[in-house]
C-alpha cells in the first residue's frame, strides 16, 4: 500500500499537465511537497460544478468514525488512503467511484522493505536526467466529508489513492500492491468516462517506464530530489 508519496511538480505545470485553465486553479500559491503522508492536505484535479478540470486542495484519506478500545469514546476518525481496485463497486467507496474520480498530481512514491531498520524505496518515472522526477497521476476519487469527522476543518474535502497489482519494478520491495498510474491520454476517460468502462484503466503500469529514484535506510526521508520540474 502507499503511505507517502511526493509532488515536486510546479503549479503552472500541473496546470499544463492536466489542462486546467489559470481561473480554474484554486490553489493558492502551492510549494513543492516532497513528502506527504496520509491527512496531509495535497493537490487534486477534478471535475468542478460546471464540468470542467479544476485544481483544488484535499487531505489524503477518506475518514471514517474511531472509538476508544478503553473508553468507548469518538477519536480522531481514521483516514483510508489506499482503495483496492477490486472493491470499488462496494461500501465506502462505491458512490466515489462511481461519480467523484480524479487525478492526483505525483512525481514519485515510496514503499518500505524490512524491519529495524526498514529500507525506502523510492519509485518514479524514466528518465535521462537523474535528479528529474517528470510529473504523473494516480487515479483516485474523492468526496466530502460528514461535519462530524471534518476534525481538520469544516468542510474538509478528502481523496483516497487506487491500488492494484504490484508490477515487476515495485515487487521486490512491496510484493502485492501498487498505486494505479495512469498514462497521459488515458486522463480524459478516466474523469469523464463511465465506472463500467475505466475498470480497464486500473491495472500495473509498465516496469519499463519506471525507475527506482532514490532509496534509504532509517526514517522515511523526502524525496531525494528537492527543484520543481
Amino acid at each position: 500500500m502507499c503511505n507517502l508519496y511526493s509532488n515536486l511538480t510546479s503549479q503552472e505545470a500541473m496546470r499544463q499537465l492536466f489542462d486546467v485553465p489559470v481561473a480554474d486553479d484554486h490553489l493558492g500559491n502551492a510549494a513543492p511537497l516532497p513528502s506527504i503522508y496520509p491527512k496531509g492536505a495535497a493537490p487534486v484535479v477534478r471535475l468542478g460544478p460546471d464540468g470542467e478540470r479544476e485544481l483544488v486542495k484535499m487531505s489524503w484519506g477518506f475518514r471514517t468514525p474511531k472509538v476508544s478500545k478503553k473508553t468507548g469514546k469518538p477519536i480522531k476518525p481514521a483516514a483510508w488512503n489506499n482503495a483496492r481496485d477490486d472493491k470499488l463497486h462496494t461500501g465506502l467507496w462505491k458512490s466515489s467511484f462511481q461519480q467523484r474520480r480524479c487525478l492526483v498530481p505525483a512525481s514519485s512514491f515510496c514503499e518500505s522493505k524490512g524491519r529495524n531498520p526498514a529500507t525506502h524505496y523510492w519509485f518514479g518515472m524514466a528518465s535521462d536526467d537523474l535528479d528529474e522526477r517528470p510529473p504523473f497521476a494516480f487515479a483516485g476519487f474523492w468526496r466530502d466529508e460528514y461535519d462530524d469527522l471534518a476534525v481538520d476543518a469544516q468542510g474538509l474535502s478528502t481523496y483516497t489513492i487506487i491500488t492494484t497489482t504490484a508490477n515487476e519494478l515495485v515487487k521486490p520491495v512491496h510484493p502485492q500492491r501498487m498505486p494505479v498510474i495512469l498514462a497521459a491520454e488515458e486522463y480524459e476517460e478516466w474523469l469523464f468516462g463511465s465506472s463500467e468502462n475505466v475498470g480497464r484503466l486500473l491495472k500495473p503500469f509498465p516496469s519499463e517506464h519506471m525507475r527506482v529514484v532514490g532509496q534509504g535506510v532509517g526514517m522515511k526521508a523526502d524525496d531525494p530530489a528537492r527543484t520543481p520540474v
